[in-house]
């Protein structure tokens, strides 16, 4: 990869973050009060200006923002603020705690039932477009191992964008839902008391490259085989952890 390469800026990664940070900007603004519940939120042409984005982005930051039960749109009249105090207690998965083995193990439970039909549906359904996206997710995680950096936030792009490409919207709105169990808040405590600090899966890599390459090959079979040998790989790992924590 040549310099030029390495510094322009990934198309799937920008927008992601562009969504995440419109919808963290209207959050902090919902919960410090600055909308009060029943306030209206700017529209999308304002958000659109006020960003510099698309209107999509500004509509999947309002997406997430819904799914979080932090607000409503009402149809011909805009996006209004709820209370964010009943939407904590609605939350789904707001009682999934990351900081627990056992709340790890359930999520991947939870995935390796839904993404493993995603990573199909996207071998059988994606446009070149998001092959691009796909492609281009798996080397920002490529070069996160080669600069040393945390791959967390690159590896839920990839997984984004196989969502994305499965052509059904409510497989990256899951995903968005269930975003901060798969980007864990804070390393997970080992049985003495110690942190434990997060290490990547040092195949993921490999695991990766396997199901870009069923999903350019429209493989739907291989696809499949390829992302549950990648979660449950992880799985697994978690599952030994935890294992090892309750015999020491």
């Amino acid at each position: 990869m040549t310099d030029t390469e390495t510094l322009k800026p990934a198309k799937t990664v920008s927008t992601r973050t562009r969504v995440s940070e419109i919808a963290d900007d209207l959050r902090r603004g919902i919960e410090a009060g600055r909308f009060r519940p029943g306030d209206r939120l700017p529209s999308e042409s304002e958000l659109t200006r006020q960003h510099a984005v698309s209107r999509t982005v500004v509509r999947e930051a309002f997406a997430l923002l819904r799914t979080e039960g932090l607000v409503e749109a009402r149809k011909g009249s805009g996006v209004f603020a709820l209370d964010p105090a009943k939407a904590e207690r609605r939350r789904p998965f707001a009682d999934l705690d990351m900081e627990r083995l056992s709340g790890v193990i359930e999520l991947f439970e939870l995935r390796s039932a839904f993404e493993i039909a995603a990573a199909g549906l996207a071998a059988g359904r994606r446009s070149a477009a998001q092959i691009d996206a796909i492609v281009k997710a798996h080397e920002d995680v490529v070069q996160c191992f080669r600069d040393g950096r945390s791959p967390r936030e690159a590896d839920f792009a990839f997984h984004y964008s196989i969502a994305q490409a499965s052509q059904n919207k409510r497989f990256p709105e899951f995903l968005s839902l269930i975003r901060p169990g798969i980007v864990p808040r804070v390393e997970l405590e080992a049985h003495d008391g110690a942190p434990r600090p997060y290490v990547p899966n040092p195949q993921m890599v490999a695991e990766h490259e396997r199901i870009v390459d069923a999903i350019i090959e429209g493989n739907v079979a291989e696809a499949e085989a390829a992302m549950k040998v990648h979660l449950e790989g992880s799985l697994g790992r978690y599952r030994a952890m935890l294992k090892s924590g309750r015999q020491n």
